[in-house]
């Protein structure tokens, strides 16, 4: 398949692909794409998501996916378990770079994915698909070590134009961060257009960077020094008014690999165990049936457990 609206037309994503899942079926090996290669791919997926919603609506079933950081090998193991587009779909909300050793190996392997599968895979963009953060957090320093800087600014060319936030069957509304007091709709999300940076506040900053807060009301401060801490009334207020059932963001590190809030109108997803060696915590990823029942793959750092949490499905209608 070549890929169309890339310049070079020697450009062959099959070629890519078979490089990266090399890697994806032997993580010890280390990933050798030349870069006139991975900047193809980056402008071929650049093309791809720009064809798409800045909101993109998702049908089910698909499984969701939170903060991978950089954490290769755990990462594959999990889509290892769940299984590969085009049998499976993915929706990832955000974070795929920074803190950990191999961001390159998971962005490029996303990247191929999205391109050979484009209605299979979906990419939101979180606060570390920012050049302002990955600059200080390591994707800059590992894209200046194995490659130069200008892959990293090819790199970020892309996340300026991530999509923001989806819509999963019109009723689980997914973003990296949360809410935002300016925002009323999901679909007001639509009127942004990109490539777009993020700015220090408003709707898209929240989008990417808020968090719920248990013992506040309305909207506070948040202890990151950026955007605002939301109450349970506001994820009641923001359901109803939507007629929505579920938020799933990711954003925070939970000991579970996922934690609900608001009497489980909203869910916390985070897919990177033992997160940088320092915590102690599991993975999860979300899976959304066709009937609408959601249901958790829990991972653990040494070991690999796929439950299916009875006692937490959640039924949305």
């Amino acid at each position: 398949m070549v890929t169309e609206g890339v310049d070079n037309q020697d450009f062959n994503v099959d070629v890519i692909y078979k490089r990266i899942m090399k890697v994806f079926h032997d993580p010890s090996q280390p990933l050798e794409i030349a870069e006139s290669q991975l900047r193809k791919l980056c402008l071929a997926v650049r093309d791809v998501i720009m064809s798409q919603p800045v909101l993109p609506e998702l049908s089910v079933p698909v499984n969701i996916c939170g903060d991978i950081h950089g954490q290769f090998e755990d990462f594959i193991e999990q889509i290892k378990s769940i299984g590969l587009p085009p049998d499976k779909s993915y929706l990832f909300l955000g974070d795929y770079v920074d803190r950990g050793k191999r961001s390159l190996e998971t962005i490029s392997l996303l990247f191929a994915l999205k391109v050979k599968f484009p209605e299979h895979i979906f990419l939101l963009r979180g606060n570390h698909e920012c050049a302002s953060i990955n600059r200080i957090y390591g994707f800059y320093d590992e894209c200046k070590r194995r490659y130069n800087i200008k892959i990293w600014k090819t790199f970020t060319d892309v996340f300026n134009c991530m999509p923001l936030a989806a819509l999963v069957e019109n009723t689980i509304f997914c973003m990296h961060g949360g809410l935002s007091p300016d925002l009323y709709s999901p679909f007001d999300i639509n009127k942004y257009e990109r490539p777009m940076d993020i700015p220090n506040k408003g709707v898209l900053c929240d989008l990417l960077w808020s968090d719920p807060d248990p013992d506040i009301v309305g909207f506070g401060d948040n202890d990151r020094g950026v955007s605002f801490t939301f109450g349970a009334n506001e994820v009641s207020k923001f359901l109803r008014r939507n007629n929505l059932s579920l938020i799933v963001r990711a954003h925070q590190v939970v000991e579970d690999g996922y934690q609900f809030f608001c009497k489980r109108k909203m869910v916390t997803l985070f897919s990177a165990p033992n997160y940088c060696g320092e915590f102690d915590n599991a993975a999860a990823l979300l899976t959304v049936s066709k009937d609408l029942v959601c249901s958790f793959h829990i991972f653990k750092v040494s070991f690999i457990v796929t439950l299916t949490l009875i006692t937490d499905q959640c039924h949305l209608f």
